[in-house]
C-alpha cells in the first residue's frame, strides 16, 4: 500500500485554511471534537428519555449486577463487558434515569477518545464530520444510553484501528500501541466474536508484515478483554467449542445466509427483526444505507489519488469484515449489529464527502456544496423522525410491562416470586420476580422446578395473544391484562 509523505499526517493539507494566529492547531482540532462528543451527549438527553425503562436485552445486562433484582437467564452469545459497565450505577441505584444519564456521558467521552485516536492521520474537520455522521444516526443516538454491548463494539473498534494506523507509520511510539490493547480488549470485553471480525484485516497485515509488536498488541488486547468470556465457557458451558456452537444455534445457525433485505426492514426503527417480515420502509428512510458504501469507496479512490490508501482502506476493509457476518450469515437482523461497521465507514465516508464540496485549492464547488448539504439535512431529518417514532414505541412497550407487573402485584405475585412463559425476562424484573422458561433460548428451568417453586412462592404463567397455556399451568386461575392471559398458581 502506498502512503506518501505528501499526505502531510500531522500538517495542513494543500489549501486549508490556517489556524487563527495564536491558536494551536492541536487545541483547535480537540475542541471541534469535542463539541461533537459534546452535541451528541446533549442529544441523547433531550431525544432519548431518560425515564424510558430498560429493554429486554438491558434487563438481562444490568440484572447481573443490581442487587435489588434476580439476575436473568445470561444466554451463551451474551458477554459480561455491559454489566460491568453499568455496575458503578446499577449496583446501588434502582433510577433508570440516572442509568441513562451515565451511561449518555460516557457514550460521549468515548466518541471524543475514539475520534482522537485518528488525529494526525486525517485533518480535524475530516475526524468532526466523521463523528457527526456516526453520531447522528438514530441507531447511534438510540443506543447510546443504552446497557446494550454494540455502540461501545465500534467505539473499541475506531481506537484500535486509529491506534493500529498511528503505530503503523511510526507515530505516538508505546501510547498507540496501548491504545491498540485498549481498543482491542474493549470489544472482545463487549462482544469477543465481533472483536474476531473487526481485527482480522488487521491481524493479517501484522502476520504478513511481520509487525510483532502490532501482533503482540492485538492479540494481547483481545486475550485480555476475552479470557473471561472463554473461562466462563469452560465453567458453564462445557468448553469453548460447546459455547460457541449454543451462540450459534441461538443465532438461528450462522451460515450462508444474505440478510440484506432484512437490515434494511430494520432501517425504519425495528430493534429486533426477527422473523424479518413485512413491507420494506419508505425509500426515503432507506436511501442513506444505500448510498453509504458508495460515499466511502469514493473516499478510498480519493486516497489512492493522493498517495494515502493505508490509513483509508484499512478502517474500509475492517469495516467490510465487521459488517460480513450480519449481512451474509444470519437470518434475522436489528440495526445496531451493524454500528461498528458504520462507525469505522464513517472515516471514508467524511473524507469522500469533503473532497465533494471542496477543492484541492480549498474552494466551494459551487454546485456539489449546496447538493451535499441539502442531502445531508434531509438525511438528518429522516435519522431523528426515525429516532423519534422508535423511542414513543419502545416508551410505551415498557410502560406495558409495568402495568402488567402493576397487576400482578395486585393479585398478589411479590418478590420474591417467579414469572414464567411469553416475555418472562422483562416481565420479571418489572414486577421484582426471578424468571423462567422451560424451553427455546432462555431454557432455564423444567416444569417439575416451577411447580415445586409455587409451593413455596408465588409463580405465574404469562401467555401471549394466541397462546396456550403450559402443562403445568392449565389449572391455575387465569387473568387477563392486557392482551395478555396470566395465570397465577395457587397458595397452600
Amino acid at each position: 500500500m502506498t502512503d506518501g509523505a505528501n499526505a502531510m499526517l500531522a500538517g495542513r493539507r494543500r489549501g486549508e485554511p490556517a489556524a487563527p494566529p495564536g491558536t494551536p492547531r492541536r487545541l483547535r482540532g480537540d475542541a471541534l471534537i469535542a463539541a461533537v462528543a459534546a452535541v451528541f451527549t446533549l442529544a441523547q438527553l433531550i431525544f432519548v428519555h431518560p425515564w424510558m425503562g430498560l429493554g429486554w436485552d438491558e434487563i438481562v445486562y444490568t440484572s447481573q449486577v443490581t442487587t435489588h433484582h434476580p439476575a436473568a437467564f445470561f444466554s451463551a452469545p451474551r458477554a459480561r463487558g455491559v454489566s460491568l459497565l453499568v455496575a458503578p450505577v446499577a449496583s446501588w441505584s434502582e433510577s433508570t434515569a440516572l442509568l441513562r444519564v451515565y451511561l449518555a456521558l460516557l457514550s460521549g467521552a468515548g466518541l471524543y477518545l475514539a475520534l482522537r485516536a485518528w488525529k494526525g492521520l486525517f485533518p480535524a474537520r475530516v475526524l468532526a464530520t466523521a463523528g457527526a455522521f456516526f453520531a447522528t444516526l438514530w441507531v447511534t443516538l438510540f443506543y447510546g444510553p443504552q446497557a446494550m454491548p454494540n455502540y461501545w463494539v465500534a467505539i473499541g473498534a475506531l481506537i484500535c484501528v486509529g491506534c493500529f494506523l498511528r503505530s503503523w507509520r511510526g507515530h505516538s511510539g508505546r501510547t498507540a500501541l496501548w491504545g491498540v490493547v485498549a481498543g482491542a480488549a474493549l470489544m472482545a470485553w463487549m462482544r469477543p466474536t465481533d472483536a474476531v471480525w473487526v481485527t482480522l484485516p488487521l491481524l493479517v497485515l501484522v502476520l504478513v508484515r511481520r509487525r510483532r509488536l502490532l501482533l503482540l498488541a492485538l492479540v494481547g488486547g483481545l486475550a485480555a478483554g476475552g479470557v473471561e468470556w472463554v473461562i466462563e465457557a469452560y465453567g458453564w458451558y462445557g468448553g469453548l467449542g460447546e459455547r460457541l456452537s449454543r451462540a450459534s444455534e441461538i443465532q438461528g445457525g450462522l451460515g450462508w445466509n444474505i440478510a440484506l433485505d432484512d437490515q434494511m426492514r430494520s432501517l425504519g426503527g425495528r430493534g429486533l427483526c426477527r422473523p424479518c417480515t413485512g413491507s420494506m420502509p419508505h425509500p426515503v428512510v432507506t436511501a442513506w444505507w444505500v448510498v453509504l458504501p458508495f460515499v466511502a469507496v469514493l473516499g478510498v479512490v480519493v486516497a489512492v489519488r493522493t498517495r494515502r490508501t493505508a490509513r483509508t482502506l484499512i478502517p474500509f476493509v475492517c469495516a467490510v469484515t465487521a459488517a460480513a457476518p450480519y449481512l451474509f450469515m444470519i437470518g434475522y437482523a436489528a440495526p445496531r449489529f451493524l454500528q461498528p461497521a458504520y462507525a469505522l465507514l464513517a472515516i471514508p465516508v467524511a473524507d469522500g464527502l469533503w473532497h465533494l464540496v471542496r477543492t484541492r485549492q480549498g474552494r466551494w464547488r459551487p454546485v456539489a456544496a449546496p447538493l451535499v448539504a441539502l442531502a445531508l439535512a434531509g438525511h438528518l431529518a429522516v435519522q431523528f423522525t426515525v429516532l423519534e417514532g422508535t423511542v414513543d414505541r419502545n416508551v410505551a412497550s415498557r410502560e406495558d410491562w409495568a402495568r402488567v407487573a402493576d397487576e400482578l402485584h395486585r393479585l398478589g405475585v411479590r418478590p420474591p416470586c417467579l414469572i414464567t412463559g411469553h416475555e418472562s425476562i422483562p416481565i420479571g424484573y418489572y414486577t421484582g420476580c426471578s424468571s423462567g422458561s422451560t424451553s427455546g433460548n432462555n431454557e432455564n428451568t423444567t416444569a417439575a422446578e416451577i411447580l415445586d417453586t409455587a409451593r413455596r412462592l408465588p409463580v405465574a404463567a404469562v401467555t401471549g395473544p394466541g397462546g396456550g397455556a403450559p402443562g403445568y399451568a392449565r389449572d391455575w386461575t387465569p387473568y387477563r391484562i392486557t392482551d395478555l392471559t396470566v395465570r397465577v398458581a395457587p397458595r397452600g
